[in-house]
């Protein structure tokens, strides 16, 4: 039944599975509409199962093809978004408190707050605001890259990389967490409390750096497609230092340029008040831990399913 199945799609669907059973059994009337979230998961594994045994039969032609290579990339919204609405679960309230609180043992402040309080500068805020953006170009970039280049080495740059979001995603559900903006205002109806809301002593944005495009561009995204509580581990820094790792291995021309892109935008999670510094912490232990393991289940599983129809070559560890 699941003899085509390579490392993404146990992965995908091992996911999606794990949240439908989620929501079945734990949603506590916390999650609206969870019966068609559930059923929604349900039709999702249906229906990659049946594109995979449809792809390996030699039907469908190219959409089938598109579809079977690059369905876990056309999920990552739609199951990123969904954490926003699953994360009440198991914490009632977000748990920012406990990061605060964290944050403020270890540095005595907020840095989070602090850091571009101390930095108000035009010039400063958009190179951080570019260098967060840097993140979906670096995903998009490095996928299109490799995609040219080689397909063996993109599906595993897919692979590895939806393994490390599915987790973290997972997490999100878990430990909802929703990073400094709260210091600035209600997030999802939920305000800090106010012996926690007094520990940054400012709540506001400067002026100078709220007129620059990169910081209203990235407004717009957050509006648009921000899941609430998505803050620890932070899957910006994970992934970014993940597409880092293909570019050492694969892309060696960019690989230098592209370090020093991922080391500002983890400085930039802080600047630019995403996330507490514990939620950089995380995310590098994340990929620390979750790059070798992707790696290791990925060659294990590729091995196993045997060369696709569609890649030139066999895949080679090396």
């Amino acid at each position: 039944m699941f003899k085509h199945y390579r490392f993404i799609d146990y992965a995908t669907q091992g996911y999606v599975l794990f949240v439908a059973v989620l929501i079945l059994f734990f949603h506590n009337g916390t999650v609206p509409g969870w019966q068609w979230l559930a059923g929604g998961h349900v039709l999702c594994l249906v229906l990659t199962h049946l594109l995979i045994q449809r792809y390996e039969q030699g039907g469908g032609g190219r959409v089938i093809s598109f579809l079977r290579h690059f369905y876990p990339v056309l999920l990552y919204v739609a199951l990123f978004r969904e954490t926003g609405s699953l994360n009440r679960m198991f914490f009632r309230d977000y748990i920012d408190p406990l990061a605060i609180h964290c944050e403020q043992a270890l540095f005595g402040c907020q840095p989070s707050v602090l850091f571009m309080e101390k930095l108000p500068y035009l010039v400063v805020s958009e190179l951080f605001y570019i260098s967060y953006f840097s993140y979906y170009i670096m995903v998009v970039g490095v996928g299109i890259a490799l995609f040219v280049r080689n397909r063996v080495q993109f599906f595993h740059f897919v692979s590895v990389i939806s393994f490390v979001f599915y987790i973290c995603y997972a997490i999100y559900i878990f430990l909802p967490v929703v990073g400094p903006r709260l210091f600035i205002r209600e997030i999802d109806g939920y305000a800090l409390p106010m012996a926690v809301w007094e520990l940054a002593s400012v709540h506001t944005y400067p002026d100078a750096v709220t007129v620059g495009p990169f910081y209203n561009i990235m407004a717009v995204i957050y509006e648009l497609f921000e899941a609430p509580g998505a803050a620890f581990p932070s899957s910006h820094v994970a992934v970014s230092l993940c597409t880092v790792y293909f570019s050492f291995k694969y892309l060696p021309r960019i690989r230098i340029i592209h370090l020093v892109m991922a080391l500002l935008l983890c400085a930039s999670t802080i600047y630019c008040r995403y996330h507490y510094i514990v939620d950089v912490v995380g995310g590098v232990i994340t990929v620390a831990i979750l790059l070798p393991l992707g790696n290791f289940l990925y060659w294990k599983f590729e091995r196993k399913a045997g060369p696709d129809p569609l890649l030139t070559e066999i895949p080679s560890e090396k």
